[in-house]
C-alpha cells in the first residue's frame, strides 16, 4: 500500500476519533441541563470494555461493529497497529490494551489473536486461554498466592510479591475450599466471587480424599483435541446424584491428573513427600524437541441439544486405549532437602524466593526413569516451586510443561490438612 494512502486512512482515523470525542463532550453537557434535551444519535457506537471472562471474547456481537469505520481499516494497516502495541505493552496492566483491541470487533479479534503468541513463545500473559497453555521453558512465570482464611479464599497473582505489585497486580485464578463430609473440595474460577460450576468463569476444581493423601485436578474443559489420540474413548464414571427432572445439567469434569502424599504419621519420615501425575502431559515433553498439548481457545463443554432430563456424569475420565497411548505420563516428584547442621532443619535452594520456613514449601523436578532418555540436566530442573514468604502469603513459580491452573491446582493440595501427611 502507498505510504500517502496510510497517512491519509491515519488522518481519517483521527478526524473521525476526534468527531466522536467532541460528540461525547456535546452529550454529557446536554445532560447536565436536564432530561428533556435530545442527544444526537451516535451512528456507530464503540466499546473498548476489557473482557474477564473466555466467552466476552466469543460472544461480542459483530453485526454492528462490522459497520464501523473501525473494521473498515486496512488489514496491513490494523495489523502493523497490533503488532507494534503487543511489542510494547509487556506486562499488566498495560497489556490489557491488547485485550481491548480484540474487543473492536470480529476483525480486530482475529488480528489480535493471530499477533499474540502462545505463552510458551512470548512468556507474557494475554488472554486467559493463556492460564491453559504451558509456561516458558527458559524462565519460570513468577506468581504469588494470598490466602484469606475468613472467606477459605486464595487468589493467584501475576508478580513478583506482593511489594513489589501492590495494587496493579493481576488476578489470574481465584479458589474457594468447601469442606465436605468425605473430602475437601477447591473450586477454581477466573473471578474471586463467583464460584458456581453454571458460570462460564468455572475452570475446574481439586478433590482430595477422605485422608487428604490422595487429589484429582478435574478440569471443567474437555481437553484438547491435538492432546488425544483419535481412537480415545471417554470412559464415565457416574456419581449417583438425585437431579431434579426440569433443571439444565451441569457441566463435566475431567480427570487431568492427580497429586499423591506419602503415609507420614507424627513426621517420622521428615518433610511431606508428594508425587504429581499429568495424565495429559507426555514424559516425552521435558526430553530434547518434546512438545506438550497446548490448547488455543477454550472448548465448550455444553451440549444445547442434550435433554435436560439426562444425567449428566460428574466426572469423565479416560478408557484403557488411552492409558495405552499415555503409558509413560510425566510424573513429578519433590525434590529432596539437605539437613543443615548448623540451622538444624531441612532446606532447599529456592533462590531467595521463599523466606519462611513452612511445611508446606516444596519444589517439583521430573521423575524419570534412564530408559526414557532424560537429560539429568531436565532431570535437575524446577518446574513448579512454592514456598511461604510471609503470614498468609506464598510465592509460585512454574515452567513448561506445567500450565497455571495445573500449578494452582497443586499448590492448593499443600493448604489441605493431611492427618495422615503430618
Amino acid at each position: 500500500m502507498p505510504f500517502k494512502s496510510i497517512v491519509k486512512e491515519l488522518k481519517e482515523m483521527k478526524e473521525g476519533i476526534g468527531n466522536m470525542y467532541r460528540r461525547g463532550v456535546e452529550t454529557k453537557h446536554m445532560h447536565r441541563h436536564g432530561k428533556s434535551h435530545i442527544a444526537p444519535e451516535c451512528s456507530s457506537p464503540i466499546s473498548l470494555s476489557v473482557p474477564t471472562t473466555p466467552s466476552s471474547l466469543s460472544s461480542s456481537s459483530s453485526s454492528s461493529s462490522s459497520q464501523s469505520q473501525w473494521a473498515n481499516l486496512p488489514p496491513e494497516l490494523l495489523l502493523d497497529i497490533i503488532q507494534r502495541v503487543e511489542a510494547s505493552e509487556t506486562s499488566w496492566p498495560s497489556r490489557r490494551a491488547l485485550v481491548a483491541c480484540a474487543s473492536v470487533c470480529r476483525l480486530w479479534r482475529d488480528i489480535t489473536k493471530g499477533v499474540v503468541k502462545t505463552l510458551e513463545q512470548c512468556g507474557w500473559i494475554t488472554f486467559p486461554i493463556s492460564l491453559k497453555q504451558p509456561g516458558p521453558r527458559d524462565n519460570p512465570i513468577q506468581c504469588f498466592i494470598k490466602r484469606e482464611r475468613a472467606t477459605s479464599t486464595y487468589s493467584l497473582y501475576l508478580g513478583l510479591s506482593p511489594a513489589l505489585s501492590g495494587d496493579m497486580s493481576k488476578l489470574l485464578l481465584a479458589a474457594k475450599k468447601i469442606r465436605r463430609a468425605t473430602c475437601t473440595e477447591f473450586l477454581i474460577s477466573l473471578v474471586s466471587d463467583d464460584f458456581s460450576r453454571a458460570n462460564n468463569t468455572y475452570i475446574g476444581k481439586l478433590r482430595s480424599n477422605f485422608l487428604g493423601t490422595k487429589f484429582t485436578i478435574l478440569d471443567g474443559h474437555p481437553p484438547h483435541v491435538s492432546s488425544l489420540p483419535s481412537s480415545c474413548k471417554l470412559q464415565q464414571k457416574v456419581h449417583m446424584k438425585q437431579v431434579l427432572p426440569r433443571a439444565a445439567p451441569a457441566p463435566a469434569n475431567y480427570k487431568v491428573a492427580t497429586v499423591s502424599y506419602e503415609l507420614n504419621v507424627l513426621r517420622t519420615r521428615g518433610p511431606r513427600r508428594m508425587r504429581s501425575t499429568m495424565h495429559l502431559i507426555p514424559i516425552s515433553s521435558v526430553q530434547e524437541g518434546g512438545t506438550a498439548p497446548t490448547p488455543m481457545e477454550f472448548t465448550n463443554c455444553h451440549n444445547e441439544h442434550e435433554s435436560a432430563k439426562e444425567k449428566k456424569p460428574e466426572v469423565v475420565e479416560f478408557g484403557s486405549t488411552y492409558t495405552d497411548f499415555a503409558r509413560e505420563p510425566l510424573i513429578l516428584k519433590n525434590k529432596a532437602p539437605r539437613w543443615h547442621e548448623q540451622l538444624q532443619c531441612w532446606c532447599l535452594n529456592f533462590k531467595g524466593r521463599v523466606t519462611v520456613a513452612s511445611v508446606k514449601n516444596f519444589q517439583l523436578v521430573a521423575a524419570a526413569e534412564p530408559s526414557q532418555n532424560v537429560s539429568a540436566a531436565e532431570q535437575e530442573k524446577v518446574i513448579l516451586q512454592f514456598g511461604k514468604i510471609g503470614k498468609d502469603i506464598f510465592t509460585m513459580d512454574y515452567r513448561y510443561p506445567l500450565s497455571a491452573f495445573q500449578a494452582f491446582a497443586i499448590c492448593l493440595s499443600s493448604f489441605d490438612t493431611k492427618p495422615a501427611c503430618e
